[in-house]
């Protein structure tokens, strides 16, 4: 054979040999994939055309008393831009109407979203924010907007829905329901919202799906497939009226003392109940919002509303009785190398031990604790032992804070110890853990946990009741019960209170006043206190019990209890009476003439007269005006903020039932 001949065959055979070879390893890597890997990529396969999806569960309701919404999931829609997939012709055509509807809805020039559609398409982005957190009707709107209705493929409109957490009340009462934690969907901390979050977020699902091109899903049978579980609605103690008359009485009291925060609680005396929290703190601009849980959470000490304590060991021990004598000096007594002073220039001197208490005499309670108590300290610490007030209330909200009474042994124990806490220092409490405490006065000796939640519900049938529950059944005897109910009535009536006093509508309680930051380098110079008023109402049979605790109030207004929080106490007190069924214990009561004064001093006159002409509300804050003329059977409609400039139903004409009247507010 020529030598060209068989070097052109042994090529042939060389490249047949090579191509052999290449088909064998072809054919070993198929049969390799088929049958050794033929699994691993057929779940791979799988994994990328179906998948297991979670379908989130919808969270439960939060509501107050008598139903009304606190809390409630509604579905938000974002809306974005496939710039990609929309043809030229289209995104041509419709540019310019599109982003007119959009500028008119979104308070934007229309040159706005062309330039933003058009930046979109030139760098090919195929998930362009458009809107955020839209409403449903929002939503409708926007998605028959030119353009955007010929849908996701022709129209490029990309639609993702979520779930947020909204307040039908809005700021009010923000703390007490909760929130959601920022950054983090679906985690609540605080509030009702962490408190009950077990019964609330429900049990999510799980469903499969098959991918069916362009980001598209479908579901497919599953005998794994899991339907989530909504979760349960939780019905609150709070009252819806209460919690505005509390948060309105609190934020105006603030505003007018330019305070840094504080807060106020309204209890049932009976059954435990909270019925109002509001807390207020003021930000870099001055204005107030619900900033902290303040009432639950920030322990401090209490000042002159713990001198009740203290009087009540003193009495339940029998070391003193009411009429005991107690020296107070001229204002100013030393007590182991320290100076105790009296607010009233000149001191009380000698005055009964219920006197004592009437006039906050901070001399008065040390001496009396002192007295009896130096020798046998523990006597005294263990009588506020018993009474639990060295401990957590024991509430289902987080954060709740933690007492302080101090001891023997006890860092911040020393000889100045016991006499200062005879009035409010040396030992921290929560105003929530003061007002149980008063609670318990107002409701015969029986101390009962604050309660936040009645029962929790599902498909309104109900799965679980929160009872009363009693925390101490007897925190003393009847005889220095009544003693106390005594004194309290009349530091209203002829005490540090007397300011609030009012001959027709019985209130009891006590005034506090105490330093904070006092330990600071410049305290001197710029004086800080917490004012307080702690009580019930009415005194002889008390339905409610109440705290108002507002923190540094502005020095050059006032800063004592009677002057900054007994106003607020006496305005949730008298609002909550004449909005309740308690003002059919006053009978006959001339409504006309509440709107005389601003605090409602008016309204418990006794007449004989049947009101049934519209009475005067010009003037009023727009809540106050809006309140009365409910109560009287009239249907109010409110136009603008602030007071009543106009009313369209003079004062005096007659109503009926049932009848609109518009109040103009400015």
């Amino acid at each position: 054979m020529p030598v060209e001949e068989k070097n052109i065959l042994n090529r042939f055979y060389f490249i047949a040999g090579g191509m052999f070879i290449v088909a064998a390893v072809i054919a070993f890597k198929l049969l390799t994939i088929q049958f050794v890997q033929g699994d691993e990529y057929r779940a791979k396969a799988k994994k990328n055309t179906t998948q297991n999806f979670v379908i989130n569960a919808n969270r439960g309701n939060v509501y107050a008393d008598d139903g009304s919404l606190l809390a409630t999931s509604v579905p938000k829609y974002d809306v974005r831009f496939d710039a990609i997939t929309v043809s030229s012709a289209n995104f041509k055509e419709h540019l310019v109407p599109l982003s007119k509807e959009l500028g008119k809805m979104f308070k934007k020039k229309p040159s706005y979203y062309q330039n933003l559609f058009r930046k979109a398409r030139a760098n090919k982005n195929r998930y362009l924010l458009v809107a955020r957190g839209l409403g449903y009707s929002d939503y409708v709107k926007v998605k028959s907007m030119p353009l955007f209705n010929k849908g996701p493929y022709k129209g490029g409109i990309i639609i993702e829905q979520h779930t947020e957490r909204e307040h039908p009340l809005g700021k009010i009462g923000e703390r007490l329901v909760g929130n959601q934690k920022k950054g983090e969907p679906g985690a609540y901390e605080v509030g009702f919202e962490g408190a009950f979050d077990t019964y609330l977020k429900g049990k999510d699902g799980r469903r499969l799906k098959q991918k069916i091109g362009k980001g598209q899903w479908k579901p497919v049978y599953d005998d794994n497939e899991v339907e989530p579980q909504d979760g349960y609605d939780i019905i609150s103690t709070i009252n819806v009226n209460m919690q505005d008359i509390a948060h309105h009485a609190l934020l105006k009291q603030m505003q007018y003392y330019e305070a840094e925060h504080g807060s106020v609680i309204v209890m049932e005396v009976a059954t435990g109940e909270i019925k109002a929290v509001s807390n207020l703190g003021v930000t870099s601009s001055g204005k107030y919002y619900e900033k902290l849980n303040y009432a639950v959470g920030e322990s401090h000490e209490p000042g002159s509303t713990f001198k009740v304590m203290a009087m009540m060991a003193a009495l339940e021990d029998e070391v003193i009785d009411t009429s005991t004598v107690v020296d107070t000096k001229k204002g100013s007594k030393r007590f182991y190398g320290r100076n105790i002073h009296d607010s009233k220039r000149g001191g009380y001197g000698e005055i009964s031990a219920a006197r004592a208490l009437e006039v906050s005499s901070n001399i008065g309670l040390a001496t009396i604790i002192t007295d009896n108590y130096a020798n046998k300290p523990m006597q005294f610490i263990d009588q506020l032992k018993d009474w639990s007030l060295n401990e957590k209330v024991g509430i289902p909200i987080k954060g709740e804070g933690v007492p302080m009474i101090p001891e023997p042994g006890h860092s911040k124990w020393s000889k100045n110890a016991l006499p200062s806490m005879a009035y409010g220092y040396n030992l921290r409490m929560t105003p929530l853990q003061t007002l149980t405490f008063y609670n318990a006065i107002a409701n015969d000796g029986v101390m009962v946990r604050p309660r936040f939640i009645r029962e929790i519900r599902v498909m309104n049938n109900r799965v679980e009741r929160f009872d009363t529950e009693i925390i101490n059944d007897k925190i003393c005897s009847d005889e220095t019960l009544n003693k106390m109910r005594e004194i309290l009535k009349n530091v209203v009536k002829r005490g540090t209170g007397r300011s609030l006093y009012s001959e027709y509508f019985s209130m009891a309680g006590k005034t506090g006043t105490a330093r904070t930051e006092y330990w600071m380098e410049d305290w001197e110079k710029d004086k800080r206190y917490i004012s307080s008023f702690a009580g019930y109402f009415p005194a002889e049979n008390p339905k409610y019990s109440c705290i108002v605790v507002i923190h540094k109030p502005s020095t050059k207004k006032g800063y004592y209890g009677a002057d900054v929080t007994g106003p607020v106490f006496k305005r949730i007190a008298q609002k909550i009476f004449t909005d309740s069924p308690l003002i059919d214990e006053v009978p006959n009561l001339n409504e006309e003439d509440l709107m005389l004064a601003d605090d409602f001093e008016s309204y418990y006159k006794s007449t004989n007269t049947v009101i049934t002409n519209v009475p005067n509300v010009i003037g009023m804050a727009g809540m106050d005006a809006v309140s009365l003329l409910e109560n009287k059977g009239l249907k109010v409609a409110v136009v603008g903020n602030g007071t009543v400039a106009k009313q369209s139903i003079s004062k005096g004409e007659p109503f009926k039932n049932g009848q609109k009247i518009t109040l103009n507010l400015k």
